[in-house]
């Protein structure tokens, strides 16, 4: 299959879903990573261009660790809007991945970029396969099948199904790792005083217990007409 995550920001993917992904690439299919936003104002010390570049080699740098193809939206940081522009540019993410599962993020995330990108995503699915709807790539022959991310943190955020991510724990904490500038950002705006890695694994605990696992993460279905797939598309649910 053909596997798409969309992540408002570098890092995010890595943070929600990287373990069930790293799951999807050792079985044989192919991932596809698209970032919205470029990290532009993530630096107490860089430029934002500087930030910017940072960022994009930081997130090509994660994706290969599983062999992902990396899609780069490259939309400001903080201002991602949900304009005919940004859901064209969505739509042709979609189109270049012709994906048959995507992740998104969920509506009632904490950042609005988040919870725009998801909007986004969503909003795009059906339009990717509309041969009247012309963009820079051509329509896709299948409307993928959707399902939400985890919360940040877990936050407000209930599962419907887990994926045990236990076996590639440690390849999804060095594909989080990859983003140092994002680890130096949160403890200068933040004030955190722990790695980027250690809110990541927290969930997964929790998550796993949840789960009987040692670590795991969390999932719900989009259930928007038309419904076009189930759980039995997420890794070790499909036996």
């Amino acid at each position: 299959m053909n596997i798409l995550a969309i992540g408002a920001h570098p890092d995010d993917i890595e943070c929600s879903s990287a373990g069930t992904l790293a799951l999807y690439a050792q079985a044989g299919h192919t991932i596809f990573m698209a970032i919205a936003t470029n990290g532009n104002v993530g630096s107490a010390t860089l430029s934002r261009e500087e930030i910017a570049a940072v960022r994009k080699k930081e997130q090509k740098a994660s994706c290969d660790l599983i062999g992902a193809e990396m899609i780069w939206m490259d939309f400001d940081d903080e201002w991602l809007m949900n304009d005919r522009p940004t859901r064209t540019r969505f739509i042709d993410a979609i189109r270049q991945a012709d994906p048959d599962v995507m992740f998104i993020h969920a509506p009632n995330d904490y950042h609005p970029d988040h919870r725009i990108a998801g909007q986004l995503a969503e909003d795009a699915r059906i339009p990717a396969s509309v041969r009247l709807v012309e963009t820079a790539l051509p329509a896709i022959g299948r409307i993928p099948h959707i399902f939400y991310v985890d919360n940040v943190g877990g936050v407000d955020f209930q599962p419907e199904a887990y994926v045990d991510i236990s076996s590639v724990i440690e390849l999804k904490k060095q594909m989080l790792l990859c983003h140092q500038s994002q680890d130096s950002w949160m403890r200068a705006v933040y004030g955190e005083d722990t790695s980027i890695t250690d809110l990541m694994m927290a969930n997964g605990r929790a998550r796993g217990l949840a789960a009987g696992a040692a670590f795991a993460e969390g999932f719900r279905e989009v259930r928007t007409y038309p419904r076009t797939g189930s759980f039995n598309l997420l890794p070790g649910f499909g036996k």
